[in-house]
């Protein structure tokens, strides 16, 4: 009687629980999505440094070593938020694997009429998203490690690195179309998380629509300005 009591007491934890449900997943996807977002934006803002010159962009980039110092070492806390950012796009991959694994299990037969069923942004989210997995792996080769590097490879000077990356035809392109999915992914992603977290009234939900869209118009255009400011010769 005693192993039976045992047995009907063992529940799943809550952490399984939420991990197993379709919400959860969407929670998890919503959170993630948004800690990724932060980044963007920060991480836009100071490459946008790269228009005051090399001793400004930098002195930027080497802040970002010395952040925390001297309680955390050299590059410590660059780590921390290298670690933080790839648990996030990790988290945020696999829910979006299982989630559309479960849409396809519970609709096994296809539409009788083929037609537009939501907007472009959101057709394109599973491709923009293995574009940007693609993208961030090259950019990490490129500019982090210099293993894909153009040229050679200068530690220490990511301004003259940066300019060598986007003089260069195929490394624009790479770019530029990675930051136009990007653009895409966060037009939807964004409108999606404010929904699975709760948007409120419909006045709320006008505005989380403009400002996923001014949102995304602005990450967008702040990325790609950069490597056409090299192409014109603004950056050189």
């Amino acid at each position: 009687m005693a192993l039976a009591t045992r047995g009907t007491d063992q529940r799943p934890s809550m952490t399984r629980t939420l991990w197993g449900s379709t919400i959860g997943k969407k929670t998890v996807m919503a959170v993630s999505g948004l800690i990724m977002l932060g980044y963007l934006v920060a991480h836009m803002l100071g490459n946008l440094k790269i228009f005051f010159g090399a001793p400004e962009f930098n002195g930027y980039a080497h802040w970002l070593r010395t952040l925390g110092e001297p309680v955390l070492h050299y590059e410590w806390a660059l780590w921390i938020l290298r670690v933080a950012l790839v648990v996030a796009v990790v988290l945020h991959a696999v829910c979006a694997y299982q989630l559309s694994r479960r849409d396809r299990a519970a609709r096994p037969v296809g539409y009788a009429h083929k037609r537009a069923r939501a907007t472009y942004a959101t057709r394109t989210m599973r491709w923009g998203g293995i574009i940007l997995a693609l993208f961030i792996v090259w950019h990490i080769l490129d500019l982090t490690t210099g293993t894909a590097h153009p040229g050679g490879f200068q530690p220490g000077h990511p301004y003259q690195n940066v300019v060598d990356t986007f003089s260069t035809w195929y490394g624009n392109v790479i770019y530029i179309v990675a930051m136009l999915a990007l653009g895409l992914h966060i037009l939807h992603g964004f409108w999606s998380a404010a929904q699975t977290l709760g948007v409120g009234s419909a006045a709320r939900e006008r505005a989380l629509k403009a400002s996923a869209g001014v949102l995304a118009f602005a990450l967008t255009a702040g990325f790609i300005s950069i490597p056409v400011a090299v192409m014109t010769g603004v950056v050189s």
